[in-house]
């Protein structure tokens, strides 16, 4: 897949962040965890097929005071004075131990996503609450200090809810806004972990699309944001001016990440990765109208999926994560079969996977597998 050379763009970015890093002056600056971990010296692709199991801690970090059925109402929101925390949508506080026995069971990699909406300020400079970034790192900590990979990112500010906070997603006419707060964003949390070492991965962002605008055009923006990403990144100091960085694919959708349109960054460092999710079959995995799966045309359709991100990535050189996938149906031989092709199909091609939970699979009290024989299937499929 061909680049798009931005040089001139690439070069005033890394000269804006590397004088506001020099002088410390300027909304730009931010603290710094105080990790100075050396960083070793591997390729992407080496990075993602050593991740192994991989598993979301999802509905933690990434809540948000949110309408998440679209009736025009938040569905949860904090008491009167309180903040927006990890519990707001039933999840239990995030322990050590957690990760603890997850690690014990066969997980060396976690994601962990993160929503920043209702942590940012709103008096023009974007500043994100320090409690809440004390939190995250506490919590990336967790999983980091046991060895583990970490994927960190910005996940429901590009939501579908953007008269209840989400922000990234927008039209032509308000796309310079979100670049400028985007860029803000990112500049805090890359500076903040900027001395952590390999095992750290910063994601561009979640799922996101400019379906309102003309299909080019939409290309164009979510491609720009992800190149300031990779600049941002590269001029903030400490360890990021080599961090694998994970690259967020047009809604990261394999079919439209696929599309010529989408173009990975020009990157100094040639340490990007590109993102998907896989929901596929929609009917199984998100509505739960089918029940089961595993027919020779289900697997079929998933081998065409896989294949088609290797050929359009993994052997031009582009590594792959899979950095969701999961279903809605409680047959456990579906659920198994399902998870367990898609890690061994991956897996084969050097592609790493990250089961999706939001709480349903893993007992985070009991530090149990809800789905009897999943983590055997997944541990055995990564071999």
């Amino acid at each position: 897949m061909m680049k798009t050379t931005r040089l001139y763009s690439r070069m005033a970015a890394l000269l804006l962040a590397g004088i506001l890093i020099l002088t410390g002056t300027g909304c730009g600056s931010t603290a710094t965890s105080g990790r100075s971990d050396t960083m070793e010296d591997m390729d992407s692709q080496t990075l993602v097929s050593d991740m192994g199991v991989g598993w979301n801690l999802g509905d933690t970090l990434d809540v948000c005071a949110a309408d998440r059925d679209g009736d025009g109402r938040v569905n949860e929101a904090p008491a009167e004075g309180e903040k927006v925390d990890e519990s707001l949508w039933g999840n239990v506080y995030t322990t050590p131990e957690l990760f603890d026995h997850l690690k014990a069971d066969g997980v060396q990699s976690v994601r962990i996503p993160v929503t920043w909406r209702d942590h940012i300020s709103n008096d023009g400079k974007n500043t994100i609450d320090p409690d809440w970034m004390q939190r995250v790192q506490e919590i990336v900590d967790y999983a980091y200090d046991r060895d583990m990979y970490v994927i960190l990112n910005i996940h429901h500010d590009g939501g579908g809810d953007p008269d209840f906070g989400a922000w990234i997603r927008t039209d032509a006419a308000g796309f310079e806004a979100v670049r400028e707060k985007y860029r803000r964003v990112w500049e805090q949390i890359a500076a903040y972990f900027s001395g952590y070492d390999e095992r750290l991965i910063f994601e561009s962002m979640n799922e996101v699309g400019f379906d309102s605008v003309a299909e080019a055009r939409a290309y164009d923006m979510l491609n720009t944001l992800n190149q300031d990403f990779v600049d941002l990144v590269r001029a903030s100091g400490g360890n990021n001016d080599k961090r694998h960085l994970l690259i967020a694919g047009y809604w990261t959708d394999i079919e439209m990440t696929c599309d010529e349109k989408f173009q990975m960054p020009d990157d100094p460092a040639d340490h990007c990765i590109v993102s998907v999710h896989y929901y596929t079959p929609y009917q199984f995995c998100i509505t739960g109208e089918e029940t089961t799966w595993g027919t020779d045309g289900d697997i079929k359709r998933m081998q065409g999926l896989i294949q088609k991100m290797e050929d359009n990535f993994v052997s031009q050189g582009v590594p792959v994560i899979v950095g969701e996938y999961g279903m809605i149906s409680t047959d456990v031989n579906s659920r198994i079969l399902f998870s367990k092709t898609l890690t061994e199909l991956c897996h084969e091609r050097g592609m790493a996977t990250f089961f999706w939970d939001n709480g349903s699979e893993y007992d985070r009290e009991a530090y149990q597998w809800r789905t009897e024989g999943l983590i055997e299937a997944l541990c055995e499929a990564v071999k």
